[in-house]
């Protein structure tokens, strides 16, 4: 299912094209709310203006894990992967090729998520499924708009716009409890 959706509200809010594939697991259908919400804000937030596109599939531990294994040289499964598009170029001669007149939606990757991983971590973390969902999908939109968190100073700023994102929609800080624990 695919759709373009606009933030209710917000008329110059950039639409934000969403495939949603069910590749593998038991996804129930709110999921697939959840992850058109979640990324919806993350991209506003992001104070990203132009058209995008983005797929999102939903898979389970099997299928991520053998993605896992071939494009990181992990053989486990993970919560979340993210695999931008690239970099395309903006403009090819005089025009761009995306945004602006153009009518085209600039590419900005694939999302896949476990179920497994995501039920049985938001189990021993606490959290909801679909909180913790929401805040998977918002970190991989980050991450396919070029934030990461390898060093320390660039996780802490992922770490405040999730949650900034997050309590947006709604939910509470997932950091919250591993701030918490004992180190």
């Amino acid at each position: 299912m695919s759709g373009s959706v606009r933030a209710a509200g917000k008329q110059s809010a950039p639409a934000l094209d969403i495939d949603i594939l069910h590749e593998a697991g038991s996804w129930s259908p709110a999921g697939e709310e959840i992850v058109r919400r979640a990324a919806i804000r993350a991209y506003e937030t992001a104070g990203e203006n132009t058209p995008a596109e983005l797929c999102v599939v939903l898979a389970d531990d099997a299928f991520v894990q053998k993605l896992n294994k071939t494009y990181r040289g992990k053989d486990k499964p993970t919560n979340v992967l993210s695999f931008p598009t690239g970099a395309m170029p903006v403009a090819v001669g005089p025009e761009p090729m995306w945004g602006g007149d153009t009518g085209r939606a600039r590419p900005l990757g694939d999302i896949v998520l476990a179920e497994e991983t995501l039920k049985r971590e938001a189990e021993e973390q606490g959290k909801s499924f679909a909180d913790h969902l929401a805040h998977l999908v918002v970190h991989g939109v980050l991450h396919l708009l070029g934030e990461d968190h390898e060093e320390d100073d660039a996780a802490e700023m992922m770490e405040a716009l999730e949650r900034e994102i997050l309590a947006s929609i709604g939910i509470a800080d997932p950091y919250a409890s591993e701030q918490a624990r004992p180190k």
